[in-house]
């Protein structure tokens, strides 16, 4: 039987490439529902396609234009965000992928678990957010998470047939981003275009650009520490410039397990799509003789200070990571239009960070209101005529 899919933010880099995978399998999966933010032609095209019963745009003012594009077509437009969410109740739906950016994945990620979905989890910033919520709910709700980060999908998989209680630590891997190796000077003057170049993975431009901040990898180890019930000690980041392996588990034994293949996304959204089975694919391999030397270095914290960011909020917990993500996005979203420079993006962070008051046990209210005043502080830090930039 065909798994039946509702992909949220299908038109994000990996929503267009799960919809590559679909298409590589089109006997073991259908496409039930598609969701995007803005990009309406895209997801008119798309949704011609692949039919799916039902179609979403958050933009209200692009509904009309999706509605006229899919005339003639058994689809049905969803006029608002809570026809959207009643939609993943419905039985049609065996998995939610979520691939939307940002705190906008918290809600509907939390409404498909609640119905009991099964939700393949390419929004880290949910389980940043809000990840002592997201996890109790789907805990009580008898729903799984399967994680599609690379990262995560390789921890999931050395986890295969060993117990919890045995993991020592587990290592994130990092490519470093286009700027290893270089020094807080020369990120003073770096432009979008240069951050936007990473050597090694093809991904969205939020994400890309917290690839070369190294705030990904802070959220990542953020989010390990709830996909897999770790202790923010138990979590350990290192860059591996070659993108090979995509994480490491160390067992307390002294052994260590890891998951190696090319930087290719596909690999782990299929695993997520296909568990518990492995789908037989024609994606190209990776052979160790194509890169006999691997190599690894400790992450520049100094340099690079939103990987100790990320660190500190994940130590102090509550709701100190959601204030951290909300101003990330407002200052990444601020270098990319070119009103801030890259070496600023952790001083908007930490101004967020002291100025949002701290909640040691919020509740889902707690997360929204800290988002808002994290973006409004962020902002307020951005647009202030006395903030000099960071050298």
């Amino acid at each position: 039987m065909q798994k039946k899919l509702a992909i949220l933010g299908s038109t994000g880099s990996i929503g267009r490439q799960t919809l590559e995978v679909i298409d590589r399998f089109p006997s073991e999966f259908k496409v039930v529902l598609l969701t995007a933010r803005n990009s309406a032609e895209l997801l008119a095209a798309q949704t011609r396609k692949y039919l799916p019963s039902k179609v979403y745009i958050a933009n209200p003012d692009k509904r009309e234009f999706l509605s006229d594009a899919l005339k003639g077509t058994p689809v049905q437009v969803l006029g608002s965000e809570e026809e959207m969410l009643e939609a993943l109740n419905e039985d049609e739906v065996d998995m939610v992928v979520s691939s939307l950016v940002g705190f906008a994945g918290l809600n509907p990620t939390l409404h498909a678990l609640e119905a009991g979905k099964t939700v393949a989890l390419a929004n880290k910033e949910t389980m940043v957010v809000a990840g002592d919520l997201v996890t109790r709910v789907a805990r009580e709700k008898g729903a799984m998470i399967l994680p599609v980060d690379s990262e995560h999908s390789a921890i999931f998989q050395c986890l295969a047939g060993e117990e919890g209680k045995t993991v020592e630590k587990v290592i994130l891997t990092a490519s470093g981003g286009p700027f290893r190796g270089r020094d807080r000077k020369f990120l003073a003057g770096v432009s979008a275009a240069e951050a936007l170049n990473h050597p090694n993975w093809d991904m969205g431009n939020k994400i890309t650009i917290d690839c070369a901040t190294l705030m990904n990898k802070g959220l990542e180890a953020i989010e390990a520490r709830w996909f897999f019930n770790l202790d923010p000690s138990q979590i350990e980041v290192i860059i591996h410039p070659q993108s090979i392996i995509h994480s490491m588990v160390q067992f307390h034994d002294g052994s260590v397990k890891a998951q190696m293949g090319l930087p290719d996304m596909r690999l782990p959204i299929l695993y997520a799509l296909a568990y518990p089975s492995r789908i037989k694919s024609s994606f190209p391999r990776y052979s160790p003789l194509d890169s006999p030397i691997l190599t690894f270095e400790e992450p520049d914290e100094d340099t690079f200070r939103n990987l100790a960011l990320a660190f500190e909020t994940m130590k102090k917990g509550g709701n100190a990571p959601c204030v951290m993500n909300a101003a990330n996005e407002i200052a990444v979203e601020a270098f990319l239009k070119k009103q801030t420079g890259f070496n600023d993006i952790p001083d908007i962070i930490a101004y967020a960070l002291g100025k949002v008051p701290f909640i040691s046990k919020p509740h889902l209210n707690d997360y929204t209101e800290s988002d808002r005043e994290a973006r409004r502080y962020a902002r307020e830090r951005i647009e202030s005529p006395f903030w000099g930039r960071s050298e």
